[in-house]
């Protein structure tokens, strides 16, 4: 099977400081968040002196007023003119110079341990409060539709310092990978409008899992000695080379209803975009079907860890006490996957723990190919996951090294984040999933493909439980008629900081 992408030569993110490259590997990564967590204290390696940090990511006074201005009131106009009053206001004072890479960051403080208040005082203190957006405050989107518009305007008029920070503007999330996949998606618009460059983003580990961090050189955890590991961060994201990722529209065209308690990451089509997304998929949309559609960067899944994981959600959600930190999180988490009956409860018992071949077939389109091709679900298989990144559930890694003999004997190609390629595997019982996230066995290898279509009918089951990227949700099924669930390649990157330095 031949590879569905190449690197291309010139990451096209206007920074003019090097190419897209191929995304770190993230097998050592994985394993050492600990020792990631001390030596990002700043022990071991360079210490980042303040002074030079805030020249290198501090936007000029004018500039980063006129973009809080513009998202504040949701208005570039706004932006516009505090940075003219800015302007007044130093007059006579030296004019302040381009900034190297002018670094915005986001910070969910709500994300893993709580950190987030924190970590904005500390920010703060750095660099500037104008360059720090709460995202209980602020959504993305309004930077990306207001500040960066603000700086495109400013640049317009012949500002020269404008047009360089929106050229070399560089974002990081603070938080966990559903935050990063929240920030991705917004950056996404500008290849949609046309307002590239699409500033690259790096990640300040917030989260419990932090698989999209692990895989791009960022840490597992938040360090211990977080307040100088902040500096580290800011250095690295202003400093990083940009990697690739590739990123996977889902599709879900449902006979009839409505998902309830739909997650953020899937939004309802609306009749005027059901053309759009047929044109894209190659395949028309029914009008009658319900139809929703959303994007992910890590993995989707379906079956028994989806159950788990939405049974999770809402007990931290019903009790956030238990929910303080990662650890936290993961000993709960383990908890409840003993009471979902995955250890306990053989496959042909009640019908909503019976092997997933039971309400769906998998349809796969290899690489360079047009045909659906159906592939064989193995009968014991629970749970069912699509790949995107090397490290899944905390830095695991179920798909494992492959010897490049069995990838020859099964028509694969070794895996990366940025190959036009989805992996799909399969988790049985609970032991065999443990054993396969203590990475002493590997997961039940099925396919390897570049597009993927689910058809579930639901029998004597009425519903089954899916997630993308951590976002799980109850999928509704009618017995005599087929919900479709269809993953085509998003046909532009999302660029990434790599910050293993």
């Amino acid at each position: 099977m031949e590879r569905a992408g190449e690197v291309s030569a010139a990451a096209g993110n206007g920074n003019g400081n090097g190419l897209a490259r191929r995304a770190p590997s993230t097998a050592p990564s994985a394993r050492v968040s600990i020792w990631e967590s001390v030596r990002a204290c700043g022990v071991w390696g360079k210490e980042v002196e303040k002074a030079e940090l805030r020249r290198q990511v501090v936007m000029p006074l004018h500039l980063r007023r006129a973009v809080a201005a513009a998202v504040a009131a949701k208005d570039e106009a706004a932006g516009v003119a505090a940075a003219s009053a800015a302007k007044e206001g130093q007059e006579g004072e030296k004019e302040e110079g381009p900034t190297v890479a002018p670094v915005v960051v986001f910070v969910n403080s709500h994300s893993g341990g709580r950190h987030g208040p924190e970590l904005k005082v500390r920010l703060h203190e750095l660099i500037t409060g104008e360059q720090v957006f709460d995202l209980s405050v602020v959504k993305p989107s309004d930077f990306v539709h207001y500040g960066l518009s603000c700086l495109e305007r400013l640049a317009d008029q012949g500002d020269n310092c404008a047009k360089a920070a929106r050229e070399n503007i560089r974002i990081v999330v603070a938080g966990g990978d559903g935050t990063v996949g929240w920030m991705l998606g917004c950056l996404s618009d500008l290849y949609k409008t046309k307002r590239e460059p699409v500033p690259p983003t790096g990640i300040i580990p917030l989260g419990t899992g932090n698989d999209l961090a692990r895989s791009f050189g960022w840490g597992g955890s938040f360090p211990f000695g977080w307040r100088s590991a902040v500096k580290r961060y800011l250095n690295k994201a202003a400093t990083g080379p940009i990697c690739r990722l590739d990123s996977w529209q889902t599709v879900i065209q449902m006979p009839e209803g409505e998902i309830q308690e739909l997650p953020y990451s899937l939004k309802k089509v609306e009749p005027a975009d059901r053309l759009e997304i047929s044109q894209e998929n190659g395949s028309e949309l029914p009008e009658k079907a319900s139809c929703y559609k959303g994007v992910f960067y890590n993995y989707l899944s379906i079956g028994m860890d989806a159950q788990v994981a939405y049974g999770f959600h809402h007990l931290r959600d019903e009790k956030p006490y238990l929910a303080q930190g990662p650890v936290a999180n993961k000993l709960i988490y383990a908890g409840y996957s003993c009471t979902q009956g995955w250890f306990c409860t053989p496959c042909t018992a009640s019908p909503q723990l019976r092997g997933l071949r039971n309400i769906l077939r998998l349809y796969i389109k290899k690489a360079n190919c047009s045909e659906w091709e159906q592939v064989q679900m193995p009968s014991s298989v629970r749970s069912l996951v699509v790949l995107n990144l090397y490290n899944y559930g905390s830095g695991r890694h179920p798909w494992g090294d492959l010897k490049p003999e069995y990838l020859e004997k099964r028509g694969f190609v070794e895996a990366h984040s940025d190959d036009g390629l989805l992996e799909i595997f399969g988790l049985k019982e609970g032991w065999h999933a443990s054993f396969v996230m203590a990475e002493l066995i590997k997961a039940k290898h099925i396919a390897q493909a570049a597009a993927i279509k689910f058809e579930m009918r639901g029998g004597e089951w009425n519903r089954v439980y899916v997630q993308m990227d951590g976002e799980p949700w109850k999928q509704p099924l009618i017995q005599e008629q087929s919900t479709i669930l269809e993953i085509n390649k998003v046909p532009y990157h999302s660029l990434m900081i790599n910050g293993e330095q």
